[in-house]
């Protein structure tokens, strides 16, 4: 194929509305790859291993972890998630877009390799979602009934930190209204195969010195 597949890294605090957005984007876009990521974490209900996540044990995390597996991994909210390497690359290399969804901590570390690997540069989005308030976050995680008291506290004081690091992404989205935010999401993926760095050759059959 003549393009490169892009990676959009998404990252946006718990309760913010991620799922239904990629919903909404899979069901517009059903040819891009959403990436699945591993976690160490309890499967909540309804979820399905494998396609939700890879759900690991700690150990067989670490022994990946050992191997080089991941691209990028890190510890959030007491568990341990990661992106396996063959997740990502060998579909952007193939010309497939990707998805992936990850935190703060784990898109720092994609952009931290993409510096040392210019076609995972090439390939690379960083879009952040976000609440139109801290004090909207909080109702959507009270709302949701899927979390305790000290949990519920944690994610809030985690996701106030993850507000202060919209500024390193690429584009912004604020979910204030679901069926607005997926339309932005959606045209912005469809722009972003246009970008002149997903061709691999001259798109006009131009050859070198024409």
């Amino acid at each position: 194929m003549k393009k490169l597949g892009s990676l959009i890294v998404l990252s946006g605090p718990s309760g913010v509305g991620k799922s239904s957005l990629i919903k909404a984007l899979l069901a517009a876009e059903p040819e891009l790859k959403f990436s699945i990521s591993c976690t160490t974490r309890a499967p909540r209900p309804g979820e399905v291993d494998h396609r939700d996540y890879h759900f690991l044990t700690v150990a067989e995390f670490e022994a990946r972890l050992r191997a080089g597996a991941f691209v990028e991994h890190a510890a959030v909210h007491r568990n341990y998630y990661g992106t396996l390497r063959s997740e990502v690359l060998e579909p952007t290399r193939a010309g497939q877009d990707v998805l992936l969804d990850i935190d703060v901590q784990g898109a720092r570390q994609i952009r931290a390799a993409a510096a040392r690997d210019p076609e995972l540069a090439r390939s690379a989005e960083f879009l952040f979602i976000g609440p139109p308030s801290l004090a909207v976050l909080e109702a959507r995680l009270r709302g949701r009934g899927t979390d305790d008291e000290p949990t519920i506290r944690l994610r809030l004081s985690n996701a106030e930190a993850e507000l202060r690091a919209w500024c390193e992404y690429d584009y912004v989205i604020v979910n204030d209204r679901l069926e607005e935010a997926a339309a932005e999401l959606i045209g912005l993926v469809r722009t972003l195969r246009l970008r002149a760095p997903r061709w691999r050759e001259n798109p006009f059959g131009l050859t070198e010195g024409e």
